[in-house]
Order: structure tokens, then sequence, then C-alpha cells
């Protein structure tokens, strides 16, 4: 039996030989001026507890009695010692500070009680709270009621570490899993952690957005930061992102982690295009800095990777001049091969519109006196007979972004695009407005329906990114057979380019150079029946699904949702290989994003690894996919 004592430089070995049992218990040891640890394994202890309580009889047999009589003395002594250092050692002790070192202990906990007593023995610059798990049980999409153990609300990148390696540490004796959450915006649980601990990442924003000048301008902010806060200060240089989403009251660590992807996406990529660097802390607790360059597997992973690999706690973004005002643009059209055409047309060209979207308009009543009071017709008299009722059309929304004094120009310009477009003529509709108010638009409508008590409802969104050899027949089946109404939220409707994206991210997009974001976007009215009923919405959104699925059009799904680890194999295809051996590398115990039910944390209770990976039958070693 041994008593191992170990610090950063050396290891020290203390035998049973150490401690005679004819002589008087005495132990001295001399160490180095650093964080000692004393590490007591179950098989030392209980070795250690028979070697007193069971001695050799030949020993026994030899002792005088006035040796057995001191050897009872030292025994009872050991006894007492052993049991008074046993319960008095922290696990980790600093010999040279009075500081304590938030690190876990060495026994972890196994059950709630003590799990929670554990985290708040942490030392952290933020704090941990129990008390209000209920503003973290639930995320936008308001289908799940799941509440996590506890909250941390981290003012230092170092509080996020400490929390990952703490739970590290309790490795498979808990179930303790770690969601990020920004603003709460996922759809199906995705920022929840049942019973783990969720990180309220908007805590970490540090008061200043740093912004750097020059010939490729970017900004240095917190990965809890929310968009629309970078907007404002880089507006405030002449500057902003390229690339943006329809809602900006989102933070940069939530949106990275999927993609960003919105109307300016055919021209810069989406948001994961447009980052400089990373600073990341993985599964394991290791602060990593990361980019193209640098811990480039990472970096390429992290981006679009679903939470899985590490927690985004700071990005560099690339920034570009940003305009003072936009040209905004609608125009509709009742044959969809057109409106897709004229979009394919327009996100091909270079010199173009700065925003190309779309949305469908299935049955919508009175719809262009409904666009006057934020939008003004070309043609008054033209607009006022154009009757939309039991019709399905599609909107054709563009933007060109101009500043004062290039506004004859771009008038010049927007009106040679227009006319290379086939849409209905009376149905041009123009507005011109402040770029942050453009940019900021949903929030408009966001502030509309939290008044009218419509804005906490469940949200059965389903987002699908499709090829562009399938978008006929999907639009065909779906917007005149399966959708009969949407006048419970948007569905829109646009191609990117994906030739000008970055193809190494986790992000999973068709095989194809020009696919469609398709978005439904209903709102499920509370007590409400039919259509706007939530079960009615889901089966709509299962019935759209397996029509993609018999019609083999090799739909992926975008901010996706599975339920058994064989839909995510099938999700990412070829690549799933890669993915699940990042995975192990980066986040081994399975403990980050468990809402995206992508692997599950390996516990005591369940007997094979989180992270499946196939062998390769020449070398047995995980297959790779490039």
């Amino acid at each position: 039996m041994a008593i191992q004592l170990y610090s950063e430089h050396k290891v020290y070995d203390c035998t049973a030989q150490t401690f005679p049992l004819n002589s008087p218990f005495y132990l001295f040891f001399s160490f180095p001026e650093s964080t000692l640890n004393f590490k007591f394994t179950s098989t030392i202890l209980i070795s250690f507890c028979l070697f007193l309580q069971f001695p050799s009889r030949k020993v026994e047999m030899g002792l005088t009695s006035s040796l057995q009589f001191r050897r009872r003395n030292n025994k009872t002594f050991l006894r007492i010692f052993m049991f008074l250092v046993l319960s008095c050692i922290p696990g980790r002790t600093n010999l040279c500070s009075n500081h304590s070192v938030s690190n876990p202990k060495d026994l972890p906990p196994s059950n709630p009680s003590d799990i929670r007593s554990s985290l708040v023995s942490l030392d952290l610059e933020g704090y941990i709270s129990f008390d209000d798990v209920h503003n973290a049980a639930k995320d936008f999409g308001n289908r799940y009621q799941l509440p996590p153990l506890a909250i941390l609300h981290p003012r230092s990148v170092s509080d996020i570490s400490s929390m990952m390696k703490h739970i590290v540490h309790l490795g498979s004796t808990s179930n303790v899993t770690v969601a990020a959450r920004g603003h709460g915006h996922s759809l199906q649980g995705q920022a929840l952690a049942h019973q783990g601990v969720v990180i309220k990442m908007e805590s970490l924003r540090s008061p200043d957005i740093r912004i750097y000048e020059g010939k490729q301008p970017y900004v240095d902010v917190s990965g809890g930061e929310l968009w629309i806060n970078i907007l404002r200060e880089t507006l405030k240089y002449g500057l902003s992102p390229k690339s943006w989403t329809d809602y900006l009251h989102l933070t940069v660590g939530g949106t990275l982690s999927n993609a960003g992807i919105s109307g300016q996406a055919f021209k810069h990529g989406p948001q994961i295009n447009n980052v400089y660097q990373l600073e990341i802390v993985t599964g394991k607790g290791e602060v990593v800095t990361c980019s193209e360059k640098r811990n480039s597997e990472l970096f390429y992973s992290v981006l679009g990777g679903l939470g899985q690999f590490g927690i985004i706690t700071r990005a560099r973004i690339f920034l570009e001049p940003a305009p003072h005002m936009v040209k905004w643009i609608r125009v509709l059209y009742s044959d969809f091969s057109a409106f897709s055409r004229d979009q394919e047309h327009l996100i091909s060209k270079e010199k173009t519109f700065d925003y190309v979207e779309g949305f469908v308009i299935i049955n919508r009543t009175d719809l262009l006196n409904n666009w006057r009071s934020s939008f003004s017709p070309n043609d008054s008299t033209q607009a006022s007979k154009f009757k939309s009722d039991g019709k399905t059309l599609y909107c054709l929304e563009v933007v060109k972004y101009f500043n004062p004094e290039e506004a004859s120009s771009m008038n010049q310009e927007t009106s040679k695009l227009l006319s290379e477009l086939n849409y209905i003529r009376s149905t041009l509709f123009s507005s011109e407005v402040p770029y942050i108010e453009f940019l900021d638009r949903v929030h408009i409508a966001e502030r509309k329906l939290r008044a009218k008590g419509l804005w906490e409802v469940p949200h059965p969104w389903l987002n699908l990114l499709i090829p562009k050899s399938s978008i006929f027949r999907f639009a065909t089946e779906v917007f005149n057979n399966i959708i009969r109404s949407n006048n419970n939220g948007p569905i829109l409707i646009y191609p990117v380019n994906q030739s000008k994206w970055i193809k190494h991210t986790s992000l999973i997009t068709p095989n194809e150079d020009v696919f469609y974001l398709v978005a439904f976007l209903p709102s499920a009215v509370p007590n409400s029946s039919g259509k706007n009923d939530l079960e009615y919405l889901l089966k709509q959104n299962q019935r759209v699904m397996n029509f993609c699925r018999a019609a083999n059009l090799h739909v992926k799904q975008y901010l996706p949702h599975y339920e058994t680890q064989q839909e995510w194999k099938s999700h990412f295809s070829k690549r799933w290989e890669t993915f699940a051996e990042r995975k192990h590398v980066y986040d081994p115990l399975a403990i980050l994003a468990p809402g995206q039910r992508i692997f599950q944390k390996t516990t005591t209770t369940t007997h094979s690894s989180p992270i499946q990976l196939s062998k390769s039958k020449e070398t047995g070693s995980p297959q790779r996919y490039h």
C-alpha cells in the first residue's frame, strides 16, 4: 500500500514501511512552494484500512505483550489520525496563498444536493443561482419546460472554464450537462439543460465593444453580445458587419453556432463566413483562441457546430462601410417559376441589390392596402384595383443601400434592375428608410405582438434548405396542397449562392451551388383551434417533411432538430464521422448542448460511449471525411 502526494513538479510515495508498527507514528515532508494535491484512490484507502485491521499473524505471534500494547496504541492513533486527515483534506490546497482556487473536489458528488453544494464552492467572479431556474426552463419555441439545476451568470471567461472543468471532474458520476444560453431563441429546447447548468451568456457582455478601423476593419465582441448592440456601436464609426439575420436581438455566439442567414447571404455568405477569430471554451474547459490559421480545426468545427464543441466567448467579426439609407422594394408574382427565376437572376449578377429575400402569401385579403402603412405604391390607381383574395402570391423583397448624395445614381441602378424582372407591374411598392430601421424591422413587429400577448406563444417553426433542382416540385406541392393559409405567420423563401461560402464549417447544406431557404414561421395562438392550433401546425410540418422524403428532394434542415442519432447521421451523411470524431476530441464526455439531442452524456447508468465512431477495416482507426 502506498500513499501518493503530488504537486505540479514532483511525486512523493510513502509506503507502509514508513509507519513501523513498533514505533511512534511520525511523518514529516518538505514540499516545494507550489500547490499540492493529496489524492487517495479507493483502492489505496481500502488497502490501508485492511492493513490496519488485519495484521500479519506472524508478526502478532512474535510480539511481546509490551510490544502488542504499543502496537495497539499506535494502531488506534493511526486510525484516528487517518480519519482526521481524510476528513480535512481539500481537493486542492494552496500552501503558499490564502486565496482559494476554484477546482473540483477529488471525490465527486453524485446526487443533486451534493452537486449543488459543489457548485456553490466554486470561486467565481460571477455567481450561480438556483432560485430562478424557471427563467431558463423554456425557449422561444415555447414547447418544452425543462428546468436546469442551476444558472451560471459569468463575469469572465474563467468562470465558464472553471464550471466546465468542474463538471468534467464530476465525470460519469453525474448526468450534469451544460447549455450556453444567449437570448433563448432556440426552437426545440436546444438552449436547455434539464437538471444541468445553463450559462447565461448575456452576463458575459463586456462594457466595451472594441472596434478596429483600417483597410480591413473588424470588431471584437463578447459571445453574449446582441447583434443590435454591435450595429449601434459600429455605426458610430460609419461601419457595420456585412451579413445579418432578420432579427437582431440575438447573441453572437448563438447565431455563429448555427450559421446566421439572411438576405445578404448570397453576396457575403452567412455570418459564419465573416468571422476572423474566435475564443472558445471547449467541453474540457480549455480556453482556446482559434482562426483559419490557428487551431483551424476547432475554428471550423465551432462555426455552425450547434454548440457541440465549445462555447463561443469572444468573436472578431469583419466590418464594411455602412450606408445611411436603404431603398426598400416589394413586388408581387402570381407565377412561382417567374418569381424564382427572377430571384436567381438577381443573385447571379455582380451589380445587383444588396439584399434579396421573398415570401409566400396564401389567401390573404386586401394585402396591398396593408402595405401602405410602410410603403408607397408606384401607381396608386393600378394598385387599388389589384385583388389578392383566394390567390397564392409570391413577394420579391429587395433593398439597395445608398448615402443621400448617391440617391440619383441609386435610383437609376434600381430602375434598371427592376426593368429586367417579370413581376406584376401594378404591385410595385417602395420606401426609403434609415439603414438601422430596415435591419431592425422585425423588432418593430415584436413590440406589436408583445403588446397583444402574442409573442410568448408556441412557435412550431420549420426551416429547410432546398436544392434549386427541387424547389419547383416543392413549391407546387407544398404551397398548393399542404399549406392552405399562412395567416398565422410568414413563409420566407429565397435563394443563396453557395459558391461564395466557406466549405469547412460544420454547417450542412444541399450539394448544389444554389439552394433555397424556406422558413415556415407560424405562431400557435393560445386556446385556438383549427389552423392556428399547435397540434395542427405540427402535423402540417410533418406532412411537409414526409413529402420531402417521399419525393427524394435532398432537403436539409436549417436549425435542425431530430429525435434519434440515426436521423442525425442521415443529416450529416458522409460528414458524420468527422463531426463525431471532433466531438470526441473537444467534448469527450458529451457535456455541451444536450438540447440538440445529438449525443448523450456517459454516466454510470449508461454502458456505451456517447460518441460512436466507425472503425476502418485496415487500421482500426476512425475514418475521416474531408
